[in-house]
């Protein structure tokens, strides 16, 4: 990352409470192709989430804990504080000088700009403000909340929005969070009704959903430049396993997160390497 970070455009998706079972699933049967044609292998890779909700989770990503691979370590971290004694800062390691990965970002030249998706990013409260608050500038709507079925479509506008406005030469970290994924997701599964609530397979439809109009993100995050993109939950959700509902608990559909990092290339086309 050490010769990512002040080249490329950075663009971080997190999609909000996505399982891992349902994710390889789906790019298994072909049901993302737009996600999976950007898979590094067209597979997703098993990771541990860094919190069991997105505050927690969100927290830690945001100081340079991503998701860790679901296998013994240590795992060299992309990005890292400086602090002494650090085993999984590497030779490659973005290290900053700040509190945050954000803050860190934007001493490097970055413009930090944030698109929140479920509460923890509207602003309608103290607890609402303080993780977009890391970033310079942050934008929420309620077309873009957990109770939206449009939710990701006027999300991924507002990123073009934003893309658009920039100056050629700025440096862009774009980070949105995504929020169709998250309870309620029934609407997203043609014939369902409300009463029937949510499940797997309401779940696995608002992803067929984000995949419908993901590209349009890709496309605008690497308009201007080659843009290195991160693509991961940051925890999963319980569907009745082992009667458990829910998240911000201890089960494996919880910890175990879907993880994909590639470069979008540019308009010269460069692809990069991951």
């Amino acid at each position: 990352m050490r010769s990512v970070v002040g080249t490329d455009d950075l663009l971080l998706v997190t999609l909000d409470t996505l399982r891992f079972d349902v994710a390889e699933d789906l790019a298994a049967a072909g049901r993302i192709p737009h996600l999976a044609r950007r898979l590094p292998g067209g597979r997703w890779e098993r990771r541990h989430a860094p919190g069991s909700f997105t505050w927690a989770s969100h927290q830690a990503i945001f100081a340079g804990f991503l998701p860790t691979p679901a296998a013994p370590g240590p795992h060299p971290r992309l990005f890292a504080a400086r602090f002494a004694g650090s085993e999984t800062t590497a030779d490659g390691t973005f290290v900053y000088d700040t509190p945050d990965l954000v803050s860190g970002l934007a001493g490097a030249g970055y413009r930090t700009v944030c698109i929140g998706g479920v509460g923890f990013f509207n602003r309608q409260g103290p607890l609402g403000t303080v993780l977009p608050g890391m970033f310079q500038e942050s934008h929420w709507e309620p077309e873009f909340g957990v109770a939206s079925p449009t939710s990701f479509e006027s999300q991924v506008a507002r990123a073009e929005e934003v893309v658009a406005a920039l100056p050629a030469d700025q440096r862009l970290f774009l980070f949105v969070n995504v929020s169709a994924l998250h309870q309620p997701n029934w609407f997203h599964l043609p014939g369902a009704a409300r009463e029937a609530g949510d499940s797997r397979e309401t779940h696995a439809a608002a992803l067929e959903y984000v995949d419908r109009h993901i590209g349009r993100l890709f496309a605008a995050a690497s308009s201007r430049r080659r843009c290195f993109a991160i693509v991961c939950s940051d925890h999963g959700t319980a569907y009745g396993d082992d009667g458990y509902t829910g998240h911000r608990l201890g089960h494996e559909v919880v910890w175990t997160v879907p993880y994909a990092q590639f470069f979008l290339p540019g308009p010269d086309g460069s692809e990069g390497a991951r």
